[in-house]
């Protein structure tokens, strides 16, 4: 197998590369070039492709933004800036073809933090950071030596193949008070009209109901004292250019849910191989009966369509809310985590003495040479824990 690292440049052409493995891949959404192509020339700005072939054949393509330092960081899936990366990935990782045995993950994942890139070698190894990954990328990061977990998150969802398969009702497999507030909001909402799910028909029908959506979450978040997801106008500019990108493909649903003449609220769905992730969502909570829950008849409703149409699961995403927790059946855990933090600041410093010194280890010498001037005073502030060693190594 060989894996090199290379900066991309011709972002049309990668799309069709990655078009063509994501064909023989079990990818995500997240993972797909939909999604990873979505305004990738802004949010890449420092862009560094991974690929791996056997045979001349690729079998594992990575997109990573560069964030340099002292020590550069590749983030995958991400460009490492907060405002680009408030489109949240999840279930991310490597693009790999099918049956793919683990060590190609830990040779690909090694090679990120070492390999050169257009044949410049970094003098320290690269620090990854890995968001919303499953166990399995976890597993081949740990087998790579330091890991830091920054946090892990359950992303409930509901099995409808199993629920169509054993016969059983949705609301079989919920807790009894779960299924007394959704029996009771429902029957509320259909006083004013039968519950209906529509989804727009053209994209732009998507699009203008994207932007009621964005509306009433707005509403309800600022209400709650919180900035709400379109307060920062780069999201809603990325989620309307997905529409784009998406729409046509069938990848992208905006649903809207209604008792009668009367909004319950919006879903802004992904829809990908049989799988359906609910990405977003705005819900009409003005004056409302404290019996009217419109976030889970939207989500109850919306789970019956598309169970209707043979889907196989709906995916919450990550968060352990206790509206997704109530709701669904089965968990998939994701991890936030660095790989080769390098462990306390003076483990880092002194990674970056040895490499001044070439990696011989020895005190003030190179391989016989003279003393370095100023070397000894490096080490002892290294010990001490002194910031005067940051000065040293400006110098």
């Amino acid at each position: 197998m060989e894996i090199s690292l290379s900066r991309p440049t011709d972002f049309h052409a990668l799309g069709d590369r990655w078009r063509a493995l994501e064909a023989r891949t079990a990818c995500s959404f997240f993972q797909s070039w939909t999604w990873t192509g979505c305004l990738a020339e802004e949010r890449f700005s420092d862009p560094v492709l991974l690929e791996a072939s056997v045979a001349g054949e690729t079998v594992a393509l990575a997109l990573f933004n560069r964030r340099r330092g002292l020590r550069d960081t590749l983030w995958l899936g991400e460009s490492g800036d907060k405002t680009l990366d408030s489109p949240f990935i999840e279930h991310n990782g490597l693009l790999l073809a099918s049956d793919t045995p683990p060590d190609v993950t830990v040779a690909c994942l090694r090679a990120a933090r070492r390999a050169p890139i257009d044949r410049a070698h970094p003098w320290l190894s690269r620090r990854l950071m890995l968001s919303g990954v499953d166990d399995r990328t976890l597993t081949a990061a740990r087998r790579l030596g330091a890991v830091r977990l920054r946090r892990s998150l359950p992303a409930p969802f509901v099995d409808l193949a199993r629920m169509r398969r054993e016969g059983r009702d949705y609301l079989d497999g919920l807790s009894a008070n779960t299924r007394y507030q959704l029996r009771r909001s429902d029957r509320e909402y259909a006083a004013a009209g039968p519950l209906t799910v529509r989804r727009a028909a053209t994209a732009a029908e998507a699009h203008a109901w994207l932007d009621d959506l964005a509306t009433l979450h707005q509403a309800t978040w600022v209400r709650r004292g919180a900035a709400g997801a379109f307060g920062n106008p780069f999201f809603g500019r990325f989620q309307h250019r997905l529409i784009d990108r998406g729409f046509g493909r069938g990848e992208i649903d905006v649903l809207l849910v209604s008792a009668g003449e009367r909004c319950v609220g919006y879903l802004y769905n992904f829809q990908f191989r049989g799988r359906v992730m609910a990405y977003q969502s705005g819900f009409a909570y003005a004056d409302l009966d404290p019996h009217l829950k419109p976030g889970l008849t939207s989500h109850h409703q919306v789970i019956r369509f598309c169970s209707g149409f043979g889907r196989d699961s709906y995916d919450f995403l990550a968060g352990d809310d206790r509206y997704k927790l109530s709701l669904a059946g089965g968990r998939t855990p994701l991890h936030w985590l660095e790989v080769g933090s390098g462990g306390s600041p003076a483990a880092a410093l002194r990674a970056v003495f040895l490499a001044l010194r070439g990696g011989d280890g020895r005190l003030g010498r190179r391989s016989g040479g003279p003393e370095r001037p100023g070397v000894r005073e490096f080490y002892t502030c290294l010990n001490r824990g002194q910031s005067s060693m940051v000065k040293l190594l400006m110098k």
